[in-house]
């Protein structure tokens, strides 16, 4: 949203201004970061995703930013982030980055909100690509229940509300939507098992499990995975830390330690903790609110060399 965007421009802004953070040098030429935009944002706004580029290359010596366009231009790319479904953007991304020279020998990715969730799930279904480090930051990695906190542009959210309200998973909703591929509704598990498109299967929650998804993640160097603390767009927040409401009610969280995603290593997240791989960090404010400071000092690190090092 655009709300969203002021509140990266303004860690932007902080990250920027002389003596921010030192000039930290890139892990290797060519060296190379993806961004993948949230909800409502999009691939080159110059006070969202544009402005953390800029930071990434103040501050990364050699790096090279790919934030991506889902479509042809900016406006399509908006939309589509709301009705295209999301198997055919995580195409549309595979075949983007594969076609991008400087991202054939590996990259660092980015994501905010849903963009971490895509970003993640990208992983698992492109072959061939290399990620190193993935970074979700607000990331609905169990979905959402509750009606996201959406206000411009004004007709993409009204229709967004009144397609979850005839109901997220009805055919003709789960197939325009996109944020009806990551409702998930604990008051109705067996529904959201059978009628959901998108997120039991790449969560490998279904009763064949795809090892490839576990394979591809045990692969990452490190999976960040950040929450806020007062977020209203990400219900449950916890939800940034695949963590999510028990079945049957929707109060009770459970952790994502306690979920059988968890005790089951249904993706690979276990083995990734228990090398020293899953970080789960917690950032003060609302949803991608982040304070000045916390983008330098928490996630520019995973991306250089002595951070990964460390």
């Amino acid at each position: 949203m655009r709300l969203v965007g002021l509140h990266l421009f303004a860690i932007a802004c902080c990250a920027l201004k002389a003596g921010a953070i030192p000039h930290l040098p890139a892990e290797e030429s060519g060296f190379a970061v993806v961004l993948w935009h949230g909800m409502g944002d999009t691939c080159c706004l110059p006070f969202s995703m544009g402005s953390i580029k800029r930071t990434l290359e103040a501050h990364v010596e050699g790096v090279y930013v790919r934030s991506l366009m889902i479509g042809e231009n900016e406006q399509t790319d908006q939309a589509n982030g709301f009705f295209m479904p999301i198997s055919e953007q995580l195409d549309f991304a595979c075949n983007v980055i594969k076609e991008d020279p400087k991202l054939k020998g590996g990259f660092h990715a980015i994501g905010f909100s849903q963009g971490g969730l895509f970003l993640r799930a990208l992983i698992q279904t492109c072959e061939g690509i290399s990620v190193k480090n993935l970074i979700s930051i607000g990331g609905p990695q169990q979905g959402v229940f509750g009606m996201p906190r959406c206000t411009e542009p004004a007709f993409l959210c009204d229709t967004m509300r009144q397609l979850l309200e005839m109901g997220a998973y009805l055919s003709i909703v789960q197939s325009r939507l996109v944020q009806a591929q990551y409702w998930h509704d604990p008051l109705h598990h067996d529904e959201y098992l059978k009628d959901n498109i998108f997120l039991p299967a790449i969560n490998n929650e279904l009763g064949t499990k795809n090892a490839t998804y576990s394979g591809r993640l045990s692969q990452l160097e490190n999976l960040v995975l950040v929450m806020f603390e007062n977020d209203t767009m990400v219900i449950p927040r916890e939800s940034a830390w695949f963590g999510f409401y028990k079945d049957g009610q929707g109060k009770e969280v459970e952790t994502l330690e306690d979920s059988r995603l968890y005790k089951e290593d249904w993706l690979g997240l276990q083995a990734l903790n228990e090398k020293g791989k899953l970080h789960k960090l917690q950032s003060p404010g609302n949803h991608l609110q982040m304070p000045k400071g916390y983008f330098e000092d928490n996630i520019i690190p995973f991306i250089t060399s002595s951070a990964v090092a460390a």
